[in-house]
């Protein structure tokens, strides 16, 4: 089945097929980078890939750190394990129609969280660029040779790893 011509401009992410809701994530693999929520307190709670919590409270804040998924493969921005990635990795969240509204903890350039919130595609996406990554990956917009495997890492010192790059969001 081949995907209609500029789709994401005519459905809504809740009218999308299963081939055109897939089609809409970007491959930045920003989603697989280890999280932490500060709440301004003492304490900081670690959101290893995604800790199961459905809302931001009132002052809490969202940061990324450089930290990847043991089954990223960077280079590629793609999950080695991604048809068994929420039984391999429990905390791992699959994005669906019915989480949409918690995405909190996306980045402000995924491609879903852009659509939900009435912005369109970016320039970069590779809807827009038939299929191919190679423009999201020179506007600097995924994770690509930017991270570090949480194997390699002592995950108590994940403060040290703390990047702002994710947050970027390019038109």
């Amino acid at each position: 089945m081949s995907l209609s011509e500029r789709f994401w401009e005519h459905k809504s992410l809740a009218e999308m097929t299963p081939q055109e809701w897939e089609a809409v994530c970007d491959g930045c693999a920003k989603c697989c980078l280890n999280k932490f929520i500060d709440d301004a307190g003492p304490e900081l709670e670690l959101m290893a890939d995604f800790a199961p919590t459905d809302q931001l409270h009132e002052g809490e804040q969202v940061h990324y750190t450089n930290i990847a998924c043991r089954y990223l493969n960077s280079h590629k921005c793609e999950c080695t394990e991604y048809q068994n990635r929420t039984v391999l990795v429990p905390d791992c969240i699959q994005l669906t129609k019915d989480n949409l509204k918690d995405i909190f903890f996306m980045p402000p350039s995924c491609s879903y969280r852009r659509l939900h919130e009435g912005r369109g595609l970016p320039s970069w996406h590779p809807l827009l660029n038939n299929g191919k990554k190679s423009l999201m990956h020179k506007k600097q917009m995924s994770v690509r040779n930017k991270t570090i495997s949480e194997t390699q890492v002592d995950m108590q010192d994940f403060e040290d790893f703390i990047v702002r790059w994710p947050l970027n969001d390019l038109d």
